[in-house]
């Protein structure tokens, strides 16, 4: 049972959740144009080059480990600039960062990811941008990480947590 208060309270935040908002269809081009410039990024740093990628998982080239060097780099000092400044969002909640338990399935999520990323030579993040630079074959990983995603989904209950 809900008192008043407790539902107020809920009212008040989806109405500020801007994903329950109704906004119209070209309210998402900023979206569209940030994946846009964000691929053609990686494209100029050949982060999605599945040269560069093997190069990396064959431990030929520092490139793509300093690419995902400075992304953790970056990563770290935002979440701490976050947590030091009380950053709030933009309709002014607070950002909580709740601590993360350690389990045994985050090592084999891990493994499974990583050999796949090194067998097809495409994580999650460029696929689309690989697609789009006319490597349709990358299309067949695309629908793979689908499947394992639904997969997942699917034995979430019966998987090591």
């Amino acid at each position: 049972m809900i008192d008043h208060k407790e539902s107020d309270i809920c009212q008040q935040d989806i109405s500020i959740n801007e994903t329950v908002v109704n906004k119209p269809w070209y309210y998402n081009l900023k979206y569209l144009l940030t994946g846009i410039i964000f691929g053609i990024i990686f494209v100029k740093a050949e982060v999605i080059s599945w040269f560069r990628i093997q190069e990396m998982f064959r431990l030929q080239s520092f490139h793509m480990y300093g690419i995902i060097g400075s992304a953790v780099l970056v990563g770290m000092i935002s979440v701490w600039l976050i947590k030091k400044m009380n950053v709030k969002t933009i309709h002014g909640e607070p950002i909580t960062l709740s601590a993360k338990k350690f389990n045994k399935g985050q090592i084999y999520g891990g493994l499974i990811f990583g050999f796949g990323w090194a067998i097809t030579g495409a994580c999650p993040g460029p696929l689309f941008a690989q697609i789009g630079t006319g490597a349709l074959a990358v299309s067949i990983t695309l629908l793979s990480a689908v499947a394992g995603t639904w997969v997942y989904g699917y034995l979430r209950d019966k998987l090591p947590h």
